[in-house]
């Protein structure tokens, strides 16, 4: 019990003084993650509302895939990144592996359908309120997707956190292409698992409850954000 408020206590000393190696974890942590959801909600946003409005066969099986990669493994995506950027892989020549980019390159992909399905299921649901209003319009594809898209912007909201929070907490694939490299790709999570294994509860407690804050932070402002917007604009 000493032994567990001890930790305690160091972790929270860290954390208040800004200790500059949990900064620059949680930097280097914060830059991965954000970015991998920038790239990802780029793609995923717009594949999710085109997936929504257009009808085409096997579009079923599409969005029952779309749906089952919301569980894809980590270590399996993590494998898969690490053979294409390895030296025999195809992209091994750009010297990827093991750096920042690796990690969001694996993290954009573990994300993306994540973003994809829920957005897909909210462009439907505001393809429901919207069709009769954007069919007398004489709206395209495009632009019926682009309004959309636009006018659920703060209920797709809870797809973007959601795609972060999966993002922020991911270790297997990020330890297999990043390595896990200290002071180059050692972010929160692959800290938190090997500084438990070494004993060092201190700096582990000290990232996880900064992990755990930052979760809760995100996902509040984006509460926030979207009650605000259902009474500003009903």
């Amino acid at each position: 019990m000493n032994e567990f408020s001890s930790a305690i206590g160091a972790a929270l000393s860290m954390i208040v003084t800004f200790d500059a190696a949990i900064v620059e974890i949680v930097l280097l942590s914060l830059r991965v993650s954000l970015s991998a959801v920038a790239i990802a909600s780029v793609v995923a946003l717009p594949l999710g509302a085109l997936i929504a409005l257009q009808h085409f066969p096997g579009r079923r099986a599409v969005v029952i895939l779309l749906n089952a990669l919301m569980g894809l493994p980590p270590v399996v995506v993590g494998l898969m990144v690490y053979l294409l950027l390895s030296r025999a892989g195809p992209l091994g020549p750009m010297g990827l592996l093991f750096t920042p980019t690796a990690m969001v390159i694996a993290q954009s992909i573990i994300v993306l359908p994540i973003i994809a399905a829920l957005s897909r299921q909210t462009i439907a649901d505001l393809h429901e309120e919207y069709d009769e209003h954007l069919r007398s319009l004489g709206c395209t594809p495009i632009q019926s997707v682009a309004t959309l898209l636009w006018d659920g912007r703060f209920r797709l909201l809870t797809a973007i956190m959601a795609g972060f929070g999966r993002a922020i907490a991911e270790v297997g694939a990020v330890i297999i292409v990043g390595g896990n490299i200290q002071h180059a790709t050692r972010v929160m999570t692959t800290t938190i698992a090997l500084e438990t294994s070494k004993g060092n509860l201190a700096l582990a407690l000290g990232l996880g409850l900064i992990l755990v804050t930052l979760a809760l932070g995100v996902n509040a402002t984006a509460l926030v954000i979207s009650d605000a917007a259902r009474q500003r604009y009903g």
